[in-house]
């Protein structure tokens, strides 16, 4: 038998994700935690075959757990199950030590497979998500972002507001904020400041 918890702050996707794994013979589901912190503290305790970890959470996200739970248990499988499929998302959960990265449209035997090879020691990871990091590998320079996204936030680093960018691009003050909404979203952050370190970490502003 294969222990798994789940981790998602959202009830509703815990007990269809239960109910999923529960008829299977092979799978049971042992424990349920609603945030990174819970998990963290549950999987002492629970020592689960493979984690089901949800990747945006409030508090502590699925990425901070991972690391932290293998932090206390290297051996520990985490599989990834998520929404979103981003390259910054991807590439923080694999550096974190996730055995897996699954997107939440997968069908039961999909998933039920996949935590199946978790538990052997293999990697699992959506097709697509398997594309995007190989395409990754190959051109570590590649960035998530695009050429005016770049612009922009190179704006933003040297401390220009949404009106001065408008003006030194030509584009009005709602299309920076556009820009500056998609390029949160691809870097994984909630704000200004947090997208300019986090490019600069990734190498993305040159």
């Amino acid at each position: 038998m294969i222990t798994i918890m789940l981790v998602d702050d959202h009830p509703v996707v815990r007990e269809g994700l239960r109910g999923m794994l529960e008829a299977e013979p092979d799978l049971s589901v042992i424990g349920e935690a609603g945030s990174g912190d819970e998990a963290v503290a549950l999987s002492r305790v629970k020592q689960p075959d493979v984690i089901l970890m949800d990747l945006r959470m409030p508090g502590l996200d699925g990425v901070g757990a991972t690391r932290k739970i293998l932090a206390d248990r290297p051996g520990q499988r985490v599989v990834v199950l998520t929404t979103y499929e981003t390259d910054a998302d991807i590439l923080r959960a694999v550096e974190a030590g996730a055995s897996g990265y699954l997107l939440k449209d997968a069908s039961r035997a999909e998933l039920a497979g996949a935590i199946r090879a978790a538990s052997r020691g293999e990697t699992v990871l959506a097709p697509s998500v398997a594309g995007k990091l190989v395409n990754r590998v190959r051109n570590p320079t590649a960035s998530p972002l695009s050429a005016r996204e770049i612009e922009v936030l190179r704006l933003v680093a040297r401390g220009s507001t949404n009106a001065d960018i408008g003006r030194t691009l030509h584009i009005s003050e709602a299309t920076v904020k556009t820009h500056l909404l998609r390029v949160f979203g691809k870097l994984d952050v909630s704000d200004r400041t947090a997208a300019v370190t986090t490019a600069m970490r990734l190498g993305l502003l040159g």
